[in-house]
């Protein structure tokens, strides 16, 4: 299961990805391997510019795999943060806290293209799959 990060959201919308790679997740998606959580709901909610295109991206974001945010990812989240701030990092969006809790508490991944995702990696007890949407530095 790989969390979706608005990071990589934005960037499908957008065509911004090459369409080998957009087709491979295309696949995953038809084959329920793509979930999303609060937090990116609440992202890709607050990019839409109306009412209709919230509605419509819902509409999209509902059909795949949800993961609740509970009391377990929130206490995860809390802990990474502090492990963050022990090394100077602790600045990183707290939506991407919570998305990699989300993550580590299925045995996931996040979908991403987003360094942070690797910062929270290499400095908290976070564990989760980073998935890049495309290389750093490539879109």
């Amino acid at each position: 299961m790989l969390l979706l990060d608005h990071s990589a959201w934005a960037r499908l919308l957008a065509d911004k990805v090459p369409p080998d790679r957009e087709n491979v997740v295309l696949e995953w998606i038809e084959a329920g391997r793509l979930a999303t959580c609060l937090p990116f709901l609440l992202e890709a909610g607050y990019s839409a510019r109306d009412a209709a295109e919230h509605s419509e991206g819902m509409e999209r974001l509902r059909r795949l795999g949800h993961i609740p945010v509970d009391e377990a990812v929130e206490r995860m989240g809390h802990m990474a943060q502090r492990d963050l701030a022990e090394v100077g990092h602790h600045r990183l969006a707290p939506n991407d806290l919570i998305i990699a809790a989300c993550a580590h508490q299925v045995g996931g991944g996040v979908l991403h293209y987003d360094r942070d995702y690797d910062l929270i990696l290499e400095h908290t007890g976070l564990r989760f799959e980073s998935v890049w949407l495309a290389e750093p530095g490539t879109l």
